[in-house]
């Protein structure tokens, strides 16, 4: 038996959850859904102890606006997929999380923060190795999935999952970032998939250690996957 729940947020972080639950004690899949008007904008949170980013919708993509989101930080199905607010106390993190918020929309540029000039190159330590920034977790997608983000691997390749609501693995390739091996580059790509209904699926990025072939790096994106 299907389920909708719909929760209502305050105006800055505006999102419609929809929680589809499984009879018999099933589990419960929670999707965002920007609602039409405002304005969706990635806000960065902290997952597995570095950045990553998450919808919110905003009045405006202004400064203001885009700070008063990130301070309320994650939502309560994102802290169950293990995002949360730099804490208090880690200064150069909740740092970071600011720099990456402000420049989502133009990665490459420099934000004054206390009197201080920060670019996200300032922050290597505190990102990703892989860093998918689009999809953005949670997200209702259809095929081609087109999926974008910055990378720093070894010899700049890495490979990708695309994961039905069982596991089954709907696409994989191998990816090739504009650079790596010490330099940070961005990449792109496209995975087409065919399913007969709506769904949960991840993203599944990660990076085979030229060691032993373990996979390395691994990032999972929460996704709903639409026919």
């Amino acid at each position: 038996m299907t389920g909708r729940a719909i929760l209502r947020l305050s105006p800055i972080a505006l999102l419609v959850v929809v929680a589809a639950a499984c009879g018999g004690g099933g589990t419960t899949a929670p999707t965002v859904i920007p609602p039409a008007g405002p304005p969706v904008a990635p806000v960065y949170l902290v997952r597995n102890g570095k950045l990553a980013p998450v919808a919110r919708a905003v009045p405006a993509r202004d400064r203001a606006h885009l700070l008063e989101a990130l301070s309320q930080g994650p939502l309560p199905f994102e802290r169950q997929a293990g995002f949360v607010a730099a804490a208090s106390g880690d200064t150069r993190l909740r740092l970071a999380e600011q720099v990456f918020t402000l420049t989502a929309l133009h990665p490459k540029e420099a934000v004054t923060i206390d009197g201080k000039r920060y670019t996200r190159s300032d922050f290597e330590a505190e990102t990703p190795v892989i860093l998918v920034e689009s999809p953005l977790p949670f997200a209702h997608v259809k095929s081609p999935l087109q999926v974008s983000g910055t990378a720093n691997t070894f010899e700049a390749t890495f490979d990708y999952d695309l994961l039905d609501a069982s596991g089954k693995i709907l696409a994989h390739h191998f990816v090739t970032a504009t650079s790596g091996t010490g330099q940070r580059g961005t990449f792109t790509f496209t995975a087409r998939f065919k399913i007969k209904y709506g769904q949960r699926g991840k993203l599944v990025v990660y990076e085979e250690s030229a060691k032993d072939g373990s996979r390395i790096h691994q990032s999972d994106i929460p996704l709903t996957l639409e026919p």
